[in-house]
């Protein structure tokens, strides 16, 4: 059984991987497919960095409605003074920006206007941003000395494969997109690039390792097939802020269902790949400390240990999710609105889908790469005394 199951686990691997191959040469975006690049600034405009040398205080809110104070508002209110070459520059900015905490000798990143785009025939400035590079650099820098120090060759193998997997999202994935490419083709081919890429490269070529790769395989196109399904099925038209639009405006070409499906399938890769390496290695560890017990007992065993992972999984699916649109929920919740009526706004019916199908995915991938690493560990072994 073992053997004969091994070697079909290998097959379908490699077939997978034929099908992998094609599908990225079938689907990589010819350069004459891609929309036009659109300039971010107008000709002759510019950004550069600057010292802060004072931030004005946030102007009062007022509320549809309120009067508001008679007193008017003071003059430097949602302001900002930068050091530009020697010259104080003081410049508008949004009231957000006052109260995140910015004060003087932060730096900022201002745009340059040139004196012939402003009426008064000046040049002009304009608030971009804050520069962030040292603290992003920082945390950046902190999380891969921690990855090595306590996942060592592995988790550094791990940020490896995150570096290629991201690769792979700015070489074919968005490209494909843009152009035009089916939303679901593309992310299923390029999530099962990623994961025979990242899955090996972590943990090292074994049964084991494809055990997981072929469940987390399943577990992607059971995601793209619900999350296609759903999409239609909700009449999602995939532009649920002013970011969609811009896209539409700009890549005509651009399928926005498409790519909600796409964004279905890879917002759960990760979460999908934790829950199959587990099982595969629980399967393993298990044959390991009991090595006597037949195949449907290592599978129910190790299903045991699934059963409580899943739970945990997908408390963190619909966490993460909630996490991500809280603004937004905590929005909706002033409108005092009926549950079934927020239903309706397309924003919360992307976040459903996307949490349900890739909690279905994940749930059908914990047991079937646990009957698959059930069938290819190696055989009890009965005791010698028995």
């Amino acid at each position: 059984m073992g053997l004969r199951a091994r070697a079909v686990l290998l097959g379908l691997l490699a077939v997978g991987a034929v099908v992998t191959l094609v599908g990225l040469v079938v689907l990589w975006p010819a350069s004459s497919d891609a929309p036009e690049e659109v300039d971010f600034l107008r000709s002759g405009t510019t950004t550069l960095t600057a010292p802060v040398v004072d931030v004005g205080p946030s102007c009062p809110v007022l509320v549809d409605g309120e009067q508001g104070s008679r007193e008017p508002p003071p003059e430097d209110c949602d302001t900002l003074t930068a050091d530009v070459g020697g010259e104080d520059v003081t410049l508008g900015v949004p009231p957000y920006v006052g109260r995140s905490g910015l004060v003087a000798g932060d730096t900022v990143r201002l745009i340059r206007l040139p004196a012939s785009s402003t009426p008064d025939g000046q040049v002009g400035y304009g608030f971009a941003g804050v520069e962030r590079t040292l603290p992003l650099g920082l945390l950046a820098g902190a999380f891969v000395v921690l990855v090595g120090l306590v996942a060592r060759l592995r988790g550094l193998l791990a940020l490896v494969g995150l570096g290629l997997a991201a690769l792979v999202i700015a070489r074919f994935l968005l490209p494909a997109l843009l152009a035009g490419g089916s939303g679901w083709a593309v992310a299923a081919v390029g999530s099962a690039a990623i994961m025979y890429v990242v899955l090996y490269l972590a943990h090292g070529p074994s049964l084991r390792t494809s055990a997981a790769l072929l469940g987390t395989l399943a577990g992607i196109a059971a995601t793209a097939l619900l999350g296609v399904w759903a999409v239609g099925a909700a009449r999602l038209s995939g532009i649920s802020d002013e970011t969609g639009e811009v896209l539409a405006t700009y890549a005509p070409a651009l399928d926005s269902q498409g790519v909600l499906a796409c964004a279905v399938i890879i917002a759960g890769l990760g979460v999908l790949n934790d829950v199959t390496i587990t099982q595969s290695s629980a399967v393993w560890e298990l044959r390991a400390a009991a090595p006597e017990l037949s195949r449907r007992q290592l599978f129910g065993s190790a299903m045991r240990i699934g059963r409580d992972h899943i739970a945990s999984t997908i408390y963190t699916i619909v966490f993460a999710y909630a996490g991500t649109g809280l603004a937004v929920l905590m929005l909706l919740s002033l409108y005092d609105r009926p549950f079934l009526e927020l239903l309706a706004d397309e924003s919360i019916g992307v976040e459903i889908v996307r949490t349900l199908a890739s909690a279905v995915g994940l749930v059908l991938a914990v047991p079937l790469t646990t009957a698959v690493a059930a069938l290819t560990v190696g055989g009890a072994v009965v005791p010698e005394d028995a």
